[in-house]
């Protein structure tokens, strides 16, 4: 048996999905005319307080749609320097929506309205046009750390007043929002737009949501179209995506407890080192610098011993828990890296 800990994408539908999605009423979603895709759009849009949804094939899509949606080429968009916009989607900030990127260093990827402050650069014939700030909630490479609702909001109505409108790559933000106990709705009720996956902790097999104004979203759905994003009967799969709304969001706190776990029993292991301040939700980012191996290095024997991990390349390991890692599956987790690790520093 593999214990898969390498992300919260590796999670396979529910047999309650893959029965929606046999049965959904489909439509061409093109042309408006899905109602499964119609239902999951009006869904998204309640549950996060907005006025309207669009779905997309992917979260980078999604990021992508509203990063066009909301700017012009040749503008500057703030970024927290390890954001997942930045690292992991394949610079579109840049080839395919023309922005310019402007870098702003968090604390565990929590940016702070002074940092953001600095990041501003005044009106000047030699500087691009800063139109837009992103917020990353929660955030991956910091940890899969949160920005609390009243920091977020403090920030929101920092950049408004600049000037500026604020897109919340949300991909994980019901995690966030079941760790601070408030729904997802209360956390970005004053954003611009948001994205939130379906196919992370939520167990969907595929998709994302853009969520917005009216406008916006007329706006983002011919980007969706421009990108190649239209997918007609996309029904079957925004049939798994309401699902997951409805029975996945309140079960996250399990992946939360798991990954607290695994996070304070790998501590007692010298050699490792975790920062307990970032577990917060389902991430455990572990730094194995004091041993005797490299992070693809100790991948790689520990998928030999049946575990995967994600390394991240020179000194540190990912585990992120979902819903077909059990409190047994974490438990063995926990006993494999030690041995493995034990092993390497003989």
């Amino acid at each position: 048996m593999i214990i898969n800990l390498r992300s919260d994408t590796q999670t396979l539908p529910t047999e309650e999905m893959l029965e929606a999605m046999r049965h959904a009423p489909l439509g061409d979603d093109v042309f408006g005319e899905d109602p499964t895709v119609n239902r999951l759009e009006e869904m998204s849009a309640d549950k996060l307080g907005k006025e309207a949804a669009l779905f997309v094939a992917s979260g980078t899509m999604g990021n992508l749609c509203a990063l066009m949606s909301h700017t012009r080429p040749g503008d500057e968009v703030i970024l927290e320097a390890e954001s997942h916009t930045y690292y992991y989607e394949a610079g579109g900030y840049a080839t395919l929506a023309g922005l310019s990127p402007r870098m702003v260093r968090g604390k565990a990827g929590i940016m702070s309205i002074g940092k953001i402050q600095e990041a501003l650069r005044p009106q000047n014939i030699h500087f691009p046009v800063t139109t837009l700030l992103c917020i990353e909630n929660t955030h991956n490479r910091g940890g899969g750390t949160i920005y609390s609702a009243g920091l977020t909001d403090d920030i929101i109505r920092f950049a408004h007043r600049q000037g500026l409108k604020v897109h919340i790559d949300g991909a994980r933000i019901f995690n966030a929002a079941v760790a601070l106990g408030i729904e997802a709705k209360e956390l970005v009720k004053n954003a611009d737009s948001v994205m939130f996956c379906l196919s992370k902790g939520l167990s969907a097999p595929v998709g994302s949501v853009l969520v917005g104004s009216r406008t916006f979203i007329e706006r983002a759905r011919k980007v969706r179209k421009m990108l190649g994003g239209g997918m007609r009967q996309a029904g079957v799969l925004a049939a798994a995506g309401i699902v997951a709304l409805e029975k996945m969001v309140d079960r996250l706190t399990e992946d939360h407890v798991n990954a607290r776990y695994i996070a304070e029993e790998l501590m007692k292991v010298n050699s490792l080192q975790i920062d307990l301040n970032t577990v917060q939700t389902n991430m455990v980012y572990c730094d194995i610098s004091q041993t005797k191996v490299s992070a693809i290095r100790l991948s790689a024997l520990l998928k030999e011993k049946g575990l995967l991990v994600s390394p991240v390349p020179p000194s540190k390991i990912r585990l992120v828990t979902n819903r077909q890692i059990s409190r047994e599956d974490a438990g063995k987790a926990v006993e494999i890296i030690k041995k493995v690790i034990k092993d390497s520093l003989l």
